[in-house]
């Protein structure tokens, strides 16, 4: 999965409270749960975003649960993460929500806050979260309760086509040790020693390298307590950088980022294999190894020295509607995707790396090529130190769209990377409350 800004969040958000969503917290006091076992069949809906590889991979696991569980029938729902929480906050509005929905992000807080999740503890007979890294299960905690239950651990890295350098002349990137200047350097000279169209990084800047920006300079993008915590000098020095990477050709054009929002994974650059780097998440690197047809690597991010601004989070979430009749159903999809060998060996480091021990072990030997290399990454990035991050509070899915736009608006020069940090903090603010 390539993780992109979200569309149209205020909208959407704002459609949901005016149907009533702030209402769910009173109207679920007891969440809808059904945690009593189901004897007659019955049937779930099962949502989730990702290519039409993560389709094949994820209807081959649930036809294995409904093997195991021959009374509980899964549809599925899925499609490209361009709409899906659209989609979702539309049908979270007329009560029409799946029984299990895939999240990422913020958004298991923006929906828990609201009532519209299940508290997981009212399903535990179901769902045994003891077998998850201690990490993995705080991970989907809202203030103390569980609301989601981590589908692996993920992280921020360089994506790197070392096909796209070798015909370039250009030297690899040595990540023990490279800047942000190093990066910007070594991105300008594969562009400028490659063919039109090919650039030496696709775009960089975005929502989660923001925040790693911050991280790396003793900041974050939200505090413990659901503040800002980034300061302005931060936000400017990273739209500066964003310019200066497309006006030197470091990066494509203000028209051609623009084009390149929101694609899948076979239209990015790194998918068409016209990028040498790309700054994405971890378990991204299958799915765009399988677009270019290269052997994709995965460096860590420039910048890390002293302060390392990566942390280890959760690829995505499993969670359940607070309005769904078949909560114990629903339960036990989610056990067994996470806790099941048989779910684990199908759907392997696709949703990131498994917080299951026995599941990691289990997969080892069955794992891609790149799947290993995921893997390793991780493990790598588990045993540094780096400081805790924290779920964004209520609002901040539109954050995501406002760095995006801002973004775009500086690239475009219509407006300075000061006054667009300006807008952004201002903005910002204003979406999360604070």
């Amino acid at each position: 999965m390539v993780r992109k800004p979200v569309l149209s969040v205020r909208k959407t958000m704002a459609f949901v409270v005016a149907m009533g969503l702030a209402g769910l917290a009173t109207g679920c006091a007891g969440g809808g749960s059904n945690n009593q076992p189901e004897d007659g069949p019955v049937e779930i809906r099962f949502s989730w975003w990702g290519n039409a590889s993560r389709a094949e991979l994820t209807n081959k696991a649930i036809a294995e649960f409904e093997a195991a569980n021959p009374n509980i029938k899964v549809k599925p729902e899925y499609g490209d993460i361009n709409g899906y929480f659209d989609k979702l906050a539309t049908q979270v509005a007329a009560n029409d929500a799946p029984d299990v929905i895939t999240m990422g992000g913020a958004y298991p807080a923006e929906y828990a806050n609201r009532g519209a999740l299940l508290d997981l503890s009212k399903v535990s007979g179901s769902l045994d979260l003891s077998k998850l890294d201690q990490g993995a299960v705080e991970n989907g905690q809202v203030k103390g309760t569980q609301y989601g239950v981590s589908t692996g651990a993920n992280a921020l890295a360089i994506v790197v086509n070392p096909a796209v350098f070798q015909a370039a002349g250009v030297e690899m990137p040595d990540d023990n040790a490279w800047s942000w200047d190093d990066f910007a350097k070594i991105a300008k000279e594969v562009t400028e020693k490659s063919p039109k169209g090919t650039y030496g990084t696709a775009t960089v800047l975005t929502h989660d390298s923001l925040d790693a920006f911050a991280r790396q300079r003793g900041q974050s993008l939200y505090t413990q307590d659901g503040q800002l915590g980034v300061e302005k000098d931060t936000v400017q020095a990273y739209f500066d950088y964003s310019l200066k990477l497309s006006e030197s050709g470091a990066a494509p054009s203000a028209s051609e980022t623009v084009e390149k929002l929101n694609v899948s994974t076979e239209q990015t650059l790194m998918g068409m294999g016209k990028a040498g780097m790309m700054l994405t998440w971890s378990n991204s690197l299958s799915a765009l190894s399988k677009a270019s047809g290269a052997e994709l690597k995965l460096l860590k991010l420039p910048g890390e020295t002293p302060t390392p601004g990566i942390w280890l989070q959760s690829s995505q979430f499993y969670t359940i509607s607070a309005r769904s009749k078949h909560t114990d159903a629903a339960a036990k999809l989610v056990n067994f995707l996470v806790n099941n060998e048989a779910a684990g060996k199908i759907i392997q480091s696709d949703r990131g790396v498994p917080g299951n021990s026995a599941i990691r072990s289990a997969i080892q030997d069955q794992l891609t090529p790149q799947g290993k290399v995921e893997a390793a990454y991780i493990d790598q990035i588990g045993k540094m130190e780096f400081a805790p991050t924290y779920i964004g509070p209520t609002g901040s899915t539109a954050v995501s769209e406002i760095t995006a736009r801002i973004n775009t608006e500086v690239l475009f020069k219509r407006l300075s990377p000061e006054k667009g940090a300006e807008q952004w903090l201002a903005e910002s603010k204003a979406a999360i409350g604070k």
